[in-house]
């Protein structure tokens, strides 16, 4: 049976605390969370993909994000079951060398795909929320296609190290398919990850925690507070998005670089740290189910929140006029110099935000 040891005995073996800690928790944890996000996820992701491909008419630039993310939420999916597998055989890789480098690197690419892309819907809503007017001349279903162009450019140039990294080694009657890197090549690993840990999670999540606030900020301010139940409504999927980016990839990310630094210290006994890195790694793949129902929630907000504003809309004088502010708003197209719009802008925007 694979054990902690087994992987250590070759980087150092005169740490006896090495020889003491075994993974078997991790053979029924990882099997059983990875079919449960395999399953609801790739039912979730398969709905989402339908729906932009074949129900969604004009594609807005959160439509752009929105699908890049549902695909990385969809390629990451795909790669359990060949995990599932080979937990569920306690680390015995049945496969070749460079199968088990495409799975490795598929796994981290559409990972951080995720967090990336969650990172640029973040700010489209920011510069819609926050700048309604201005943002209409920096937003466009073609510039978010050449963001996400060089999103995916990004990912796949920090993660192609992880095909040379990613190597199997035959224990015994066992073939390992390391996580990491071979122990030989560890210090060298944890530099490259300490690198894409910070550009690829860090940075992402300072902006979307700044993003977030920003907009929550400017929910709460009176001209928006004028809505009602519609700002309150946005600003709780500000924070239930926040909240799942933070359970989801905060404790696994802090974890792993723990982890890592202790193994590389040789200093301390970092079972229990391992444990927990094991622990959260299904908190990571979980927001790959999150993410299709937190934006179906907003969708569904939107929608309903336009159907009453329009019927509210038409019991009131200026009715007229924001009905042409709508349309416009809808166009992507604005009377940017006329700052006597901005009020009716603001009114519809909260219904807007969603899908913006």
């Amino acid at each position: 049976m694979a054990t902690f040891a087994n992987h250590s005995t070759n980087e150092s073996s005169g740490h006896s605390w090495r020889c003491q800690f075994k993974e078997d928790f991790k053979y029924i944890l990882l099997p059983v969370s990875y079919t449960l996000v395999f399953v609801i996820g790739l039912a979730l992701n398969v709905t989402a993909m339908y729906v932009i491909l074949f129900r969604t008419k004009r594609w807005k630039p959160s439509t752009v994000y929105m699908f890049n993310l549902t695909v990385c939420d969809t390629l990451y999916i795909l790669t359990l079951p060949f995990l599932i597998y080979y937990y569920a055989d306690e680390n015995d890789w049945p496969f070749s060398e460079p199968f088990c480098k495409l799975i490795r690197f598929l796994f981290y690419a559409n990972l951080y795909g995720s967090i990336l892309f969650l990172c640029c819907i973040s700010l489209h809503r920011f510069l819609g929320v926050c700048y309604p007017m201005r943002s209409l001349s920096w937003v466009s279903s073609r510039r978010a296609r050449l963001v996400s162009v060089a999103v995916w450019a990004c990912v796949l140039m920090c993660q192609a190290p992880v095909l040379y990294f990613s190597r199997t080694r035959d224990e015994g009657t066992e073939r390992v398919c390391f996580d990491t890197s071979s122990p030989e090549l560890f210090h060298h690993f944890l530099v490259y990850s300490s690198v894409v840990s910070v550009l690829m999670f860090a940075f992402p999540f300072m902006v979307v925690m700044v993003c977030y606030g920003l907009m929550v900020r400017k929910l709460l301010e009176p001209t928006w507070g004028a809505g009602g139940s519609q700002s309150r409504g946005s600003v709780k999927m500000i924070i239930i998005v926040l909240a799942v980016f933070m359970l989801c990839f905060l404790p696994f990310h802090l974890t792993r670089s723990l982890y890592y630094s202790l193994r590389y210290l040789e200093q301390m006994d970092p079972s229990q740290v391992h444990m927990a890195y094991k622990v959260t790694r299904p908190l990571a793949s979980a927001n790959s189910c999150v993410d299709p129902i937190l934006y179906f929630m907003a969708g569904q907000g939107f929608r309903r929140n336009f159907t009453n504003r329009s019927r509210a809309s038409q019991m009131k004088p200026g009715s007229v006029t924001a009905i042409l502010l709508f349309l416009i708003l809808w166009d992507d197209d604005c009377l940017k110099e006329n700052e006597r719009c901005q009020t009716k802008w603001a009114y519809f925007i909260e219904c807007f935000i969603p899908d913006w």
